[in-house]
């Protein structure tokens, strides 16, 4: 969690584009996206098998 205050001077416009920033380099965001929809651990490593794969397979068509 962070605390943002409006500094002097400071434009609303700014303060959300800080904001916005603050919470992208936090990982706020993400970890509501994360929350947001509960994955079961099957699921997860089947995600990330494919993962694997794909790379894989670009890698493949990188070299080719």
């Amino acid at each position: 969690m962070f605390i943002l205050r409006k500094k002097k001077g400071e434009s609303e416009d700014k303060l959300i584009a800080r904001f916005r920033k603050k919470t992208i380099v936090e990982g706020v965001m993400q970890e509501y996206r994360d929350r947001e929809h509960y994955k079961k651990p099957a699921e997860k490593r089947k995600e990330a098998k494919y993962r694997i794969a794909h790379s894989i397979e670009l890698e493949k068509k990188r070299n080719f």
